[in-house]
């Protein structure tokens, strides 16, 4: 079990109205990193926000800031969202055909590359790529909207990822989104998770600060 995991709150869950109370609560519970979720509305079902959202974070937080690129082609925005000012810049498998190149311009621009599949995607499609990222996300949800239930096909996915990665000497994260809460999240540690993204049951926790800490098995 992975006991030491990294808690990312998602800010897509929060007020929009109130972005700057979202990171008060997020940083005031102690998390590790904020989770940014752009989405375009033709990759994903919804739209949600662009690079001055995370230049504006930026600004407000010495937060890692996970960007979560929702989106197709986003060989088109890489720089602009790194510039903005994104530390762990993730593209979809999905999303477009010359993947290995985003990856190498995502590092090769300043930023730490992460490779994201989405439920229907099987982890062994990733291989000719582990060897070049620092974050593999596997959503555990389809990508979209927030509060989803969490597809329990994910749990095995996470832990043939951490095989894969024990058996090559691998040292990426294994981030997780979708549907992540307290009743799921120690079987996700188990399974070898390094990050769990959470947004709704965050937002919503009367107690923030305790529900990131059951979240990371602390």
């Amino acid at each position: 079990m992975n006991n030491s995991v990294i808690t990312a709150p998602s800010i897509l869950a929060a007020d929009f109205a109130d972005v700057a109370g979202g990171l008060r609560r997020i940083e005031d519970a102690c998390a590790q990193w904020i989770h940014m979720d752009v989405m375009d509305g033709d990759f994903v079902p919804n739209i949600s926000f662009g690079p001055k959202m995370v230049q504006d974070t930026r600004a407000r937080t010495s937060l890692p800031l996970d960007v979560h690129l929702m989106v197709n082609q986003p060989e088109r925005y890489i720089a602009e969202f790194i510039a903005a000012g994104a530390d762990y810049l993730t593209v979809h498998l999905e999303s477009t055909v010359h993947v290995h190149r985003v990856i190498q311009s995502i590092r090769q621009d300043g930023a730490r590359p992460g490779l994201a599949i989405v439920p229907s995607t099987p982890v062994r499609a990733t291989e000719e790529l582990l060897d070049d990222i620092d974050l593999l996300l596997i959503m555990t949800v389809n990508p979209g909207f927030g509060g989803q239930a969490l597809i329990p096909r994910g749990i095995e996915k996470v832990a043939q990822a951490a095989q894969i990665r024990s058996d090559r000497g691998l040292s990426f994260k294994i981030s997780v989104d979708g549907g992540v809460n307290r009743e799921t999240a120690r079987a996700l540690r188990e399974a070898g998770a390094d990050v769990l993204v959470s947004g709704s049951a965050f937002f919503n926790s009367p107690d923030p600060a305790q529900y990131l800490r059951d979240l990371s098995g602390r």
